[in-house]
């Protein structure tokens, strides 16, 4: 698998999140304790973006009915998000985050 840039470091942070969109799939790039990560942007049970969500410690509550994901795992903690998110793996080259599909 080869790694793809998606976005610069400044581009995210703790308060905002990035929505990408890469092959097709919306992928939202987080950062939290001092650590990106890339999860599955859209919520499984609704279509809402998660980067517009709210964040809190290590999770990202769904805009429009409340379904709660771990952001490093993608595991769905409450609410009807349905199933896990998927995630990606994320690493920095540079001043690039890049992720692998």
């Amino acid at each position: 698998m080869s790694w793809i840039s998606v976005c610069q470091q400044d581009e995210v942070t703790e308060d905002e999140p990035k929505a990408i969109e890469v092959d097709g799939k919306k992928i939202g790039v987080f950062f939290i304790e001092e650590n990106y990560f890339a999860i599955e942007n859209v919520c499984p049970h609704a279509f809402a973006l998660l980067t517009e969500g709210f964040i809190e410690d290590q999770t990202v509550e769904c805009p429009l009915h409340e379904a709660i994901f771990d952001i490093q795992t993608g595991e769905l903690k409450s609410g009807p998000g349905c199933r896990d998110l998927c995630t990606y793996p994320v690493r920095v080259e540079g001043t690039d985050i890049q992720i692998q599909l």
